[in-house]
């Protein structure tokens, strides 16, 4: 429920433009300025990067000098010792110089001076690398005399000081690149840091003109919200109040409903009992005297006899339907055994009653409500479930009773609770409620079937002995079928049985699926 202080046919203020504009220009600022961190943080990267690379072209070259040094003291080794072992390095040169010069030219690829400094420093390296293979066959055909004049010439020196000065030159030119790119990163880093500080001075001049408006706002709406505020407190002492009310009349009316149930099936028993019973003596008198003079009349009152007794079953089911005998007369642990084993004879399901022995120590409204709650729960099981296989467990709680009726079936949706057309839910869990107590329904044990869980305390609000007073049904009406039989009514087929849930299962009433 909303509240509000301006009248009902008054249309709501948007909020006023010079307060839209404001936000929007701080709303545009902040934008720019986030613009502007985002391309410092690109040019920082790219700088970062250009550090990196430069670092690696700078190891590259140095490695490739080292192979052509280790190269060329491979070679002066063999030429002293004439040992094959020491030309590993100049016969692994060519593959490692191929992959060094690979790995330079791709990190060198959008430079195109440098590009043309690697081409010259691969001629060099080429070169080099064909002197000392010539060398090498000079040393193996002449000795070691004619390597000693070649080594003597210049062009051996010059070849290594050229390679030598060519990767100086490569590295200078990177160190070079990378000093220029960071001075200019630097200088473009300056005029934005500026120009940001410019930004957020002219933010925080509109975040003060908001302030300012703001303030304002707030002070109206700090009254209104109080006034508002009272309104609500005096609404919700009214509703915790109709609320009360409403919990006191609920319970009265269950109670109510309970007692007309016991009341109509007491009078049903006590009236129409004797009637139908009076009947079935005179039917069976002139059924006596007919039989021999005028066998069809007797054969019709026969079967007149059949339909009274059917007549007392259905008014036995009815009385049933609306207060469970057994329960007043033998208590509530035997009320629900007898239930759970009619329940398992219609449903052809396996249930296992689990009643605690205390079960009979239940007071009236707490015994008529775990008996309700184990009937809506049952029906339900039968009409939606698919189960094999229910277990009725009934404990004593140190704080109260303890009701969990499980099922292997299909389960049950999450939001089942919610819906406003499961009444069946929807009464157990008043009937909970109303006594203080609590239900829940979950899914079963491994996400199977269905569980209800029902929690009632030891006493009810209000006490028990108001609701115990008026609710015991006669101990004869267990026996009233048999009364009927031995007042002259035949008693009914062996094999006759209920044809419906409601017939089957006393006190059961459709409910729509949970």
């Amino acid at each position: 429920m909303y509240f509000s202080t301006a009248p009902a046919d008054k249309p709501v203020r948007n909020l006023p433009l010079h307060k839209s504009l404001l936000c929007l220009a701080c709303a545009i600022l902040l934008v720019v300025n986030g613009v502007f961190l985002l391309r410092n943080l690109d040019d920082l990267r790219s700088a970062n990067a250009l550090q990196t690379r430069t670092a690696q072209v700078s190891d590259e070259l140095q490695y490739l000098n080292l192979l052509v040094t280790d190269a060329e003291s491979s070679l002066r080794g063999y030429f002293l010792s004439n040992s094959e072992v020491y030309l590993g390095p100049l016969r692994a040169a060519p593959q490692q110089f191929d992959n060094q010069l690979r790995t330079l030219g791709t990190l060198l690829a959008d430079n195109p001076s440098q590009t043309k400094n690697l081409a010259q420093l691969r001629t060099l390296i080429e070169k080099k690398l064909g002197l000392m293979h010539q060398q090498l066959e000079v040393f193996r055909q002449g000795g070691l005399s004619d390597i000693v004049a070649i080594a003597a010439s210049p062009d051996d020196r010059a070849q290594m000081d050229e390679i030598r000065l060519q990767v100086v030159i490569m590295t200078r030119e990177q160190n070079e690149l990378l000093a220029a790119r960071t001075a200019a990163f630097y200088q473009q880093y300056r005029h934005a840091a500026l120009f940001g500080l410019s930004i957020n001075a002219a933010a925080i001049a509109v975040l003060l003109l908001f302030y300012n408006l703001v303030k304002r706002a707030f002070g109206a709406r700090l009254r209104a919200e109080r006034a508002l505020q009272q309104s609500n407190d005096d609404l919700e002492c009214i509703v915790a109040e109709r609320t009360a009310q409403l919990s006191v009349l609920s319970r009265h009316l269950i109670r109510v409903q309970e007692e007309e149930k016991s009341r109509l099936a007491r009078e049903l028993h006590d009236e129409m009992g004797a009637n139908l019973t009076a009947i079935g003596m005179d039917m069976t008198t002139v059924s006596e005297q007919l039989r021999s003079s005028h066998p069809e009349l007797a054969a019709k009152l026969g079967r007149a006899r059949r339909t009274l007794v059917d007549t007392v079953q259905l008014k036995r089911r009815i009385i049933e339907n609306l207060r469970p005998s057994l329960l007043d007369n033998m208590g509530l642990s035997a009320a629900l055994q007898s239930y759970c084993a009619d329940y398992a004879r219609v449903t052809a399901l396996d249930v296992d009653p689990l009643i605690a022995a205390e079960a009979d120590g239940a007071g009236p409204m707490q015994a008529i409500a775990l008996f309700r709650i184990t009937q809506e729960a049952l029906n339900n099981i039968a009409k939606y479930a698919r189960a094999r296989t229910v277990i009725v467990n009934l404990t004593r709680e140190p704080d109260g009773w303890g009701l969990e009726i499980t099922d292997d079936g299909i389960g049950i949706a999450p939001d089942a609770m919610k819906t406003s057309k499961s009444h069946g839910l929807l009464g157990m869990r008043e009937r909970a409620l109303l006594l203080g107590g609590t239900l829940v329904v979950e899914p079963g044990v491994n996400g199977v079937g269905t569980c209800v869980r029902a929690t009632l305390p030891l006493t009810a609000p209000g006490g028990n002995e108001e609701m115990g007073q008026n609710l015991a049904v006669p101990a004869g009406l267990l026996k009233e079928t048999q009364s009927v039989s031995a007042s002259g009514l035949p008693a009914p087929p062996p094999n006759e049985k209920a044809d419906s849930h409601e017939s089957a299962f006393p006190g059961t009433q459709s409910v729509t699926q949970s």
